[in-house]
């Protein structure tokens, strides 16, 4: 427990909550309807994207930018985090996810707002379908953040915040027309608990639930392996406090799944 004393766990979740915030606002703000037609799919895809890699540059380096419980699960299934921390990102993740929804619905005209750009399957898309797509879209984007937070990487090429962001537009620009494209149970839980619709909701939290932690499976213990032992893993887990190289506390109290994950 000793996280909950530290200064910059704390920092950690409200930086969780701010980003998570201002995602669902600029995303789903890109995605309402303010003039009869269709909607552009590639407005909505580079509106997620950009604002992902702009947040990724701006608290990247506090709490890694997760803002996103599916992200957040594939690093607790990776050992890169403790359940504590996991269960604090989410949470701050899910509150700021619905206030930047709220903030949205009420500067927003009732004849636009609608459903608040709420993630619905599209006509003839069976569940089992939908869940399949959220699965490989989340799997795509978990892959891509382990492989360019990855502090293993020699000589990290271009951007990492870009990256992030390039990721979550493909995912957007192939999901938008099956899903809506959640790829996060945030950004999908927010408006269907203004709009208080939640037909279907369970897909968009067990679809990227899945593919988050396949992709970390995959690229943890597959593609480019942590060669840590099983109470190694369970210390991270437990939220053991890091040592440095004597073997005695550290002082800034940064934990080492940050340190994992800096940008």
């Amino acid at each position: 427990m000793w996280e909950l004393r530290s200064a910059s766990f704390w920092r950690a979740i409200f930086a969780e909550f701010f980003a998570t915030l201002f995602y669902v606002f600029f995303g789903l703000g890109a995605s309402l309807r303010w003039a009869p037609g269709p909607l552009h799919v590639l407005q909505v895809a580079l509106a997620f994207g950009l604002a992902l890699a702009t947040l990724v540059q701006a608290v990247g380096h506090i709490s890694g930018a997760h803002v996103n419980p599916a992200v957040t699960f594939a690093f607790l299934v990776g050992s890169q985090m403790s359940l504590l921390r996991a269960f604090c990102y989410m949470a701050a993740q899910l509150l700021g996810a619905v206030a930047g929804a709220a903030v949205l619905y009420s500067v927003t005209p009732p004849a636009v707002r609608g459903n608040l750009a709420l993630n619905t399957l599209h006509p003839g898309v069976s569940v089992g379908q939908a869940t399949t797509v959220e699965i490989f879209l989340t799997l795509q984007f978990v892959l891509c953040v382990f492989a360019t937070y990855d502090e293993r990487r020699n000589g990290r090429l271009g951007s990492v915040a870009l990256a992030v962001g390039f990721s979550l537009t493909l995912g957007h620009l192939f999901g938008m027309y099956y899903t809506g494209a959640g790829m996060n149970p945030a950004r999908s839980f927010a408006p269907a608990i203004l709009t208080r619709n939640f037909t279907n909701h369970w897909v968009y939290w067990v679809g990227p639930i899945i593919g988050g932690g396949l992709g970390s499976l995959l690229y943890d213990f597959l593609l480019f392996p942590r060669l840590k032992s099983v109470s190694e893993r369970l210390s991270i887990l437990k939220g053991a406090r890091p040592s440095d190289s004597n073997g005695q506390p550290e002082g800034t109290g940064e934990p080492v799944e940050l340190k994992t994950q800096a940008l």
